[in-house]
């Protein structure tokens, strides 16, 4: 029988530890924390968005990066049979908006109890509180791995330790210096899915949320991104859904050579735009300009734009001049933010880059450089959107690393 190690007890981890058991392995799995799935606990805000149900060539345009890689193991283990797996083994789920599946009980812990009961079933042995310190390689082949209190012989290594991201999870890059050790090169790591600080002083506006705007980045005059969705403005900067989107597709550029904007009106184009602050200056022409805005903005969102466009905020709606309502529209469809860089590892949801793909088997997950090391999860140099997407990742290669450990000739 072939002995299976696997490293790190998280999403990816538990599922190559259930694969490599189911396909006749007999499987050791070390944790260096005190339990299991400790990251799977703050996924989704502690509901755990496990995935998101779409088929995998839909499934395969939201990778930002690694998508051919990806491309076998989510056509061989999809959002569907991961679903249908969990809910044989028991966990009740549930698709809400934007086809992010959930456990009907909303509790993250169960997803980790659904896997650690799989593992058992499959025969899968737990060593908690156990911190890989060495893996050994001879002649290119896995030989052990070291422990504190030792050295553990086996057939095949899966590392499954996570990135970077929320290291108080364990997540510390314990992975990446053994593949390092191993021979392997480490595409750069970067924050992904997080917030961006800005340069400008939007402290005011500290808690307020924008729903239905459009934010967009330009590289030059090549436009990267334009979106309709949430923002969120923060003590640092900007967040939400669409700057988290937009920080997977900037993490490798030069944030100082990006511009962003908002389209605060996206529902008005600039003609209609005009013509209701035109409407509105003629009905309200006595009110100040401040409490006039008030009814196309937030208040203190609404001042902001005024003191960009140049517009007193104590003139009467009725004295706009022509050329200073232009500058309004202006400001309302185009508002301007200047990055300065993206939140840390701390907050961002997941790492990209990691393991070289060129240097990993799409098929099986095992190293083209060393036989007997396989890689699966956020380690590898492949990341996506949100939305239950990277979960699946884990999942699917986890899967691929698990079955390609047992089977390994």
């Amino acid at each position: 029988m072939r002995k299976v190690a696997v490293v790190g007890g998280g999403a990816s981890g538990l599922m190559a530890a259930y694969f490599a058991g189911l396909n006749g392995a007999e499987v050791s799995l070390f944790e260096k924390n005190e339990k299991l799935g400790k990251k799977i606990y703050i996924t989704g805000k502690g509901r755990c968005n496990l995935t998101n149900l779409c088929p995998p060539d839909e499934f395969l345009q939201n990778v930002v990066h690694g998508e051919k890689f990806l491309r076998s193991a989510i056509y061989q283990f999809p959002p569907q049979k991961l679903c249908d797996l969990l809910e044989s083994n028991g966990l009740r789920l549930k698709t809400e908006r934007g086809r992010r599946v959930f456990p009907v009980s909303d509790h993250a812990s169960d997803v980790t109890k659904t896997l650690e009961k799989m593992c058992l079933e499959a025969g899968v042995h737990f060593f908690l509180n156990t911190e890989i310190k060495k893996i050994n390689v001879l002649h290119s082949t896995m030989s052990d791995i070291v422990l504190s209190n030792g050295s553990f012989p086996c057939d095949a290594v899966i590392l499954a330790t996570g990135g970077l991201s929320y290291p108080s999870t364990g997540s510390t890059g314990d992975g990446l210096k053994f593949a390092k050790e191993c021979g392997h090169s480490i595409e750069e790591c970067r924050p992904s899915l997080t917030g961006i600080e800005l340069k400008d002083n939007f402290s005011d506006l500290q808690g307020l949320s924008l729903v239905n705007v459009v934010l967009s980045a330009k590289h030059g005059e090549k436009k990267l991104f334009s979106q309709l969705g949430e923002l969120l403005f923060t003590h640092y900067g900007v967040s939400g859904p669409l700057v988290l989107s937009l920080s997977a597709l900037v993490n490798r550029m030069n944030l100082h050579e990006i511009s962003l904007s908002i389209d605060l009106k996206p529902g008005l184009d600039r003609d209609k735009l005009e013509s209701r602050i035109l409407r509105d200056t003629k009905e309200r022409g006595n009110e100040m300009m401040k409490n006039m805005i008030a009814g196309l903005l937030p208040a203190r969102l609404g001042e902001i734009v005024l003191k960009r466009a140049e517009i007193p905020l104590e003139r009467r709606a009725n004295e706009l001049r022509r050329e200073e309502r232009a500058r309004l529209v202006e400001n309302l469809k185009n508002f301007s933010l200047r990055a300065k860089k993206l939140r840390g590892f701390d907050e961002a949801v997941v790492t990209s880059g990691g393991v070289s793909l060129k240097e990993v088997d799409p098929k099986t997950m095992q190293s083209k450089l060393v036989k007997g090391l396989f890689f699966a999860g956020e380690l590898l140099d492949v990341d996506a959107f949100t939305g239950g997407y990277n979960l699946q990742i884990a999942f699917s290669t986890g899967a691929a690393a698990g079955i390609g450990a047992a089977k390994q000739k």
